[in-house]
């Protein structure tokens, strides 16, 4: 009888530690990568405001160059242009929620597309005439950082095109899908 009762706290003793281990693990993918960023947050929408030498010691090269130089990375080289995951894109830079993957859609042009923001918010639009062209930049509605380009020739409902370098995009899978993809597993 007393190895049953000691039996049985064994196993709820493990399965405490199993769960601590999940939300840890679960913690950790939600803040990877992002450690060394102090403003980087899918909660607070404070805007984020720093010099750009405090952002070139806390971003990658590659994201400071998109980011905080208006850079553009290669066509075809993202990671999500093609991605048919479900869940939700966010600035890689501050954790700002931009777009829903419901909205995007291949376009063709070598970016990850998408016919609408999360949010009226979560996108700035400023007028970009670089290059001898008159587009409109897109900028993070909470750290300003540069996303891309919005253009007039994307599908309904909108109409509208957000081509988006995806170096400064973060995605996080949507929970249910995450769900139904392991019970049929």
């Amino acid at each position: 009888m007393k190895w049953i009762l000691l039996l049985s706290i064994q196993l709820l003793t493990l399965q405490s530690c199993m769960s601590q281990t999940t939300e840890q693990k679960q913690k950790k993918m939600d803040t990877e990568k992002k450690d060394n960023n102090p403003v980087y947050s899918r909660t607070d929408t404070a805007k984020v405001v720093l010099k750009e030498e405090d952002w070139k010691k806390i971003l990658s090269p590659e994201v400071f160059y998109i980011a905080r130089q208006k850079g553009t990375e290669r066509p075809g080289t993202s990671k999500f242009e093609h991605s048919k995951e479900v869940g939700t894109y966010y600035c890689a830079v501050c954790g700002n929620a931009l777009f829903k993957s419901d909205t995007k859609f291949d376009s063709g042009c070598g970016w990850p597309s998408f016919y609408e923001p999360i949010s009226k918010g979560s996108i700035i639009y400023l007028p970009d005439n670089t290059l001898g062209m008159q587009r409109t930049e897109v900028q993070c509605g909470r750290c300003k950082s540069h996303l891309g380009h919005v253009f007039e020739d994307g599908p309904p409902p909108t109409g509208l095109r957000y081509c988006i370098n995806g170096v400064v995009l973060d995605f996080e899978k949507a929970k249910e899908a995450e769900k139904k993809y392991k019970a049929g597993s």
